[in-house]
This record gives structure tokens, C-alpha cells and sequence, in this order.
């Protein structure tokens, strides 16, 4: 959405944000003003408590106190405002305002060169997503039990999280933490899925294209942005969302954290249920400011039909929290199962990566409702019914209108979307007067489909140009890793039927590309990625009935 601002105006809205989220930890270890603005008296402050008494294990709390406001401004404004703005506006905005990451490049802002290199360190290469949804997990948890009400605890919290994240890019450089360690980094790829609601589309655009939220800098001598990429993520979420949730979306822990998330949303809800015995105690926002958290630790974690559990809370919180992450996750894949048991008896034209991202987007969408029928909801009861009524009505429609957009996305739509871009560069070469031949519009106004029709009956396309268009396609493709997308041997047949060439064209072709490559000095892997990718035998197309392996529809999918 904002991928095309320039990054000095963004390295300036960054900056303020960083700065407007250090005075708000500040604010948590010292604070003499905002307590005003909570005081019973205050009857025009919208921070005030209405309610005397919020009953938690059958008790009255004490709510009628003055208190700060910065752990409510941060649990009730800050983390819900992040979540919409992923869902509505894409990763790609998030990433470029975050001020947990204009804080982490500190190091590079001094010239400090990174110290390793994040590739050599294979475990977090191949693990980081169970590491960075274990550390959601200790967050939230750490959260229930410490750091919900206590603001000492809330400020070192999160001052060990700048630390932490200034430190990992001092080591690998980057976004080595936005990728590998950040637990934010989850809810991002979750959230986002192949696209935001508003984000835009790398696949798109002109090949090199600075795209979405990919590392840049200001030429201090041409003032023009130009990459700055460090090259610590392939397939990298800030050059293309869309091609990184492809690639990714059979990664493994990917199954566990996107059915898991769900489970640790629907925890954190309802433990606060579990715990007080109504639901009152999370929807007056109390636990936000709530007095001596950690005098509660060893009380009974559990207020159950007006009976207390002696189980304590220090062990009932994470207790229900892991519980809640199974039973998500089982009932994903038992889901996921079932899906695909429906989708061959009906023989339906799908996929396994199609089952995978449909399931994916229904936990997501459901995720999203859950967190904002309770995240920020203390706020939001707040504010006057209409206004209320107008914030659900945003909520339900911005999210169906997500499902809906993605729901049908598929991977051989975002590659043959890909390929149509690169067909319209090529088909630009002609002298050939466009707007006079489409009605006054451009090759960029028609759909994939149509650029592929336009190529095979346009007279003044010959045979020979479209052989060479054909060529050009295919090693820019090749150029731009686009294989690794999906690297089925469907697509190529389909492009290929789409060019109206034969079998042996294609063969033809593909041995041009490869000398020539080899001939540019790309080596044995470049004949081999073109050998295997474009040269094998193709199959017809036609019957796509069969639900394939996720084997046999990557067959080289580590490369």
C-alpha cells in the first residue's frame, strides 16, 4: 500500500513512531500525569471506570483507584492497531513503519558490518518458525501471569525485546530479526497470508523492480532509493509476499504455527473466563491495571461453576494455553483430511497446496474474529453504541472481503499472473500502436488471460515472433528464480499450449537458452535448472481431477 512512499519519508514516520513508543515505555516507570485521567472523579475522561465492582472467584476487586494509563494504551490500543493494519493494509506497511525495526538497525546506522552469517546457522535456517511461535507462546503467557498490569515488568519486557532485537542484527545483519526471531514475525505471515487486503502486488512489476517493503537506501549523491538488500531470506516476505507464502506454505512447522495460532488466541480468551468465572473481568479491561498481578501466581488458577481449582495460576495459564494449541491443530489436520476425502470423491480440480491455503485462510479468518470480539474490546465498549455497531460492521467487513479475495487465489494464478507481466514487457517491443488496437487502453489494463489470447491471434504477431516473445518469457522466468514458485510441470505445458507451439518448438527453444546461458557462464546449474524445469517431457493438461502428493507436485522442491 505504501511501497511506493519514499524511504526518507518513511525512515521519518518510523522514526516517530519509535520515538512515541519509547516515551510510552517511559511513561511505565515513571508516569505522575495520567492517573488523573482515570480517577473516579474525572467524570468528562474516557479512561475513567463506570464499574464498582468487577467480580473475579467470587470476590469484588478494588478498580475504583487512580492508575496510569500506559500498560492500557499498549494492551488495548497498540497491539489490537497492529493486527488491522496487517490484515487491511498487507505485511508490506507494517514492516515499513514498525518501530521495533527502525530501532533493530541501529547497528547498520552506526557501520557496524554484521559479525556472521545467518545462513551458516543451520538449525534457526530450518527451525525459526517454532522458535519464534514458542516465544508468542512465552509472550503470551508471560503476559497473563506478569506483565498484563505490572508496568516495571511491561517496560523491562519490552526493553529486553529492543535489546534482543538490535543484538540479532548486530550478529546476522538485515531483517534477520523480523524473519527469524521476531514472535511478531508469526502473526505477520498469518495474518497476511498471500496478500493484504490492500497490498500491493510485486509480481506485478517491472523486474527489479524496489517492491513492497524490501531493504532500501537514498543515494546520497543521485538521491534515488535503490535496493539495500542483504540477501538473509530467500524467498524474502519484504521483496514479495505472495511468492514467500507460495514457496513456504508446506515449510515444515508451517501447519503447526497456523492451526496452533488459532488455539493460542481462543486460549488467551477464554483463560480470562476460566479464571474470574465470568466474562466481565476481561471486558472492564481491570487486568490492565489491576493491583499486585504477581501476588496471584500460586492462587488458584481456575474458577470453575463457582468452584475454585487448586491448580495454581502460574501453571493453569500456559496450561490451558498449550492445551488450546492441540486441539487447534488437530482439529486442522483432522479438518485438512476431511477436505481433501470430499475434494476426491468429488474429483474437484485442486490441489494439496490449494487444500493447505484454503484451511489456512478459514483459521486465519476465524482467528481475526475471535481476537477482536475480545482484543481492544475494553476500549471499544467504551465509546458510544452507534460507534460500536460501526467498529463490528468494519471488522466483518474488511475480514469477508479478505477471505473472499483470497480464497480462490491459487499458485498457478500468482505464476501465470507473473508470466503474463513478462509476456505484456515483450509484447511492448513491437512497433505495434496499443491503444489504437485494445480501444485507447494499454496491454498493463488486460488480464493474464487475455495477454496470452492477444499473443496467439494477433496478425501482425508471426510465428517467428511469437516464438522469440515465447523465448523471452521463458529466460526471464529463468532469470528470476521463477521456477521456485512452483516447479510443476503443468504451467510450462500450459504456456506452451497458450503459444501455440509444438513440442519440438519448445525443445528447440529450451536448447537456445541453455547454450547460451552456459555460454554467460552460468555453469552446470544453470543447464541444469533449464534441462529439468523446461526441457523435460510435458504431459497434457487437461485432466486435473487427481489430488497430487505434495512430492509429486514439488519434485525439486528444495531448489
Amino acid at each position: 500500500m505504501i511501497s511506493q512512499i519514499s524511504e526518507s519519508k518513511m525512515h521519518l514516520i518510523r522514526g516517530g513512531l519509535a520515538s512515541a513508543w519509547l516515551l510510552l515505555i517511559a511513561s511505565l516507570f515513571y508516569d505522575p500525569i495520567s492517573h488523573n485521567l482515570t480517577a473516579s472523579s474525572h467524570l468528562l475522561s474516557p479512561f475513567r471506570d463506570a464499574t464498582e465492582c468487577v467480580l473475579v472467584q467470587g470476590k469484588c476487586l478494588d478498580i475504583l483507584q487512580p492508575y496510569p494509563i500506559g500498560t492500557r494504551i499498549f494492551w488495548g490500543i497498540v497491539i489490537p492497531s497492529a493486527m488491522m493494519i496487517l490484515l487491511v493494509c498487507g505485511h508490506e506497511t507494517w514492516r515499513r513503519i514498525c518501530p521495533l525495526y527502525f530501532l533493530s538497525q541501529i547497528p547498520r546506522a552506526l557501520g557496524l558490518k554484521p559479525r556472521l552469517n545467518i545462513h551458516n546457522n543451520t538449525w534457526l535456517v530450518h527451525n525459526h518458525l517454532y522458535l519464534q511461535f514458542f516465544l508468542l507462546f512465552i509472550g503470551i503467557t508471560s503476559r497473563i501471569l506478569f506483565i498484563n498490569s505490572h508496568r516495571i515488568l511491561l517496560g523491562g519486557f519490552l526493553m529486553f525485546t529492543i535489546a534482543s532485537a538490535i543484538g540479532v542484527v548486530y550478529l546476522y545483519g538485515g531483517r534477520s530479526w523480523c524473519h527469524y526471531i521476531c514472535p511478531f514475525g508469526i502473526v505477520q505471515i498469518i495474518l497476511t497470508g498471500p496478500r493484504g487486503l490492500l497490498g500491493s502486488e510485486a509480481h506485478q512489476t517491472p523486474t527489479a523492480s524496489i517492491t513492497q517493503s524490501m531493504c532500501r537506501i537514498t543515494d546520497p549523491l543521485t538521491g534515488q532509493e535503490k535496493p539495500a538488500c542483504m540477501y538473509c531470506k530467500s524467498p524474502c516476505l519484504d521483496i514479495d509476499a505472495e511468492r514467500s507464502y507460495w514457496e513456504q506454505l508446506t515449510k515444515p512447522g508451517r501447519k503447526f504455527i497456523h492451526y496452533g495460532y488459532l488455539g493460542l488466541v481462543v486460549g488467551y480468551v477464554v483463560y480470562y473466563y476460566l479464571y474470574a468465572g465470568n466474562w466481565t473481568y476481561y471486558f472492564s479491561g481491570v487486568w490492565s491495571h489491576e493491583a499486585n498481578q504477581l501476588s496471584s501466581l500460586l492462587n488458584p488458577g481456575f474458577y470453575i461453576l463457582g468452584q475454585q481449582v487448586f491448580i495454581p495460576k502460574l501453571i493453569a495459564a500456559p496450561l490451558t494455553l498449550g492445551f488450546c494449541i492441540v486441539v487447534a491443530y488437530l482439529l486442522g489436520m483432522k479438518l485438512e483430511k476431511a477436505y481433501k476425502g470430499y475434494l476426491k470423491r468429488r474429483s474437484s480440480e485442486i490441489y494439496p497446496e490449494q487444500v493447505l491455503h484454503r484451511l489456512f485462510s478459514l483459521w486465519t479468518f476465524t482467528a481475526f474474529h475471535v481476537f477482536f470480539m475480545y482484543g481492544g474490546r475494553p476500549e471499544i465498549l467504551r465509546f458510544p453504541m452507534m460507534l460500536q455497531l460501526l467498529f463490528n460492521g468494519f471488522i466483518v467487513g474488511v475480514s469477508t472481503l479478505w477471505l473472499a479475495r483470497t480464497w480462490n487465489r491459487s499458485v498457478q494464478d500468482y505464476t501465470q499472473e507473473s508470466l503474463a507481466h513478462k509476456l505484456a514487457q515483450k509484447l511492448k517491443k513491437f512497433p505495434v500502436d496499443w491503444s489504437q488496437c485494445l480501444d485507447n487502453r494499454g496491454l498493463e489494463a488486460l488480464k493474464a488471460n487475455q495477454l496470452y489470447i492477444l499473443a496467439q491471434v494477433l496478425p501482425l504477431v508471426t510465428e517467428q515472433s511469437r516464438k522469440m516473445v515465447y523465448r523471452g518469457v521463458i529466460k526471464e522466468a529463468i532469470q528470476s528464480n521463477s521456477f521456485k514458485v512452483y516447479p510443476g510441470l503443468d504451467l510450462w505445458e500450459w504456456l506452451r499450449q497458450q503459444f501455440g507451439l509444438t513440442q519440438l518448438e519448445h525443445d528447440a527453444i529450451s536448447r537456445e537458452i541453455q547454450s547460451e546461458n552456459l555460454g554467460q557462464g552460468y555453469g552446470n546449474d544453470g543447464e541444469y535448472r533449464i534441462r529439468t524445469e523446461i526441457g523435460r517431457p510435458t504431459r497434457d493438461i487437461s485432466d486435473r481431477t487427481q489430488i497430487r502428493s505434495p512430492k509429486q507436485s514439488h519434485p525439486r522442491a528444495g531448489i
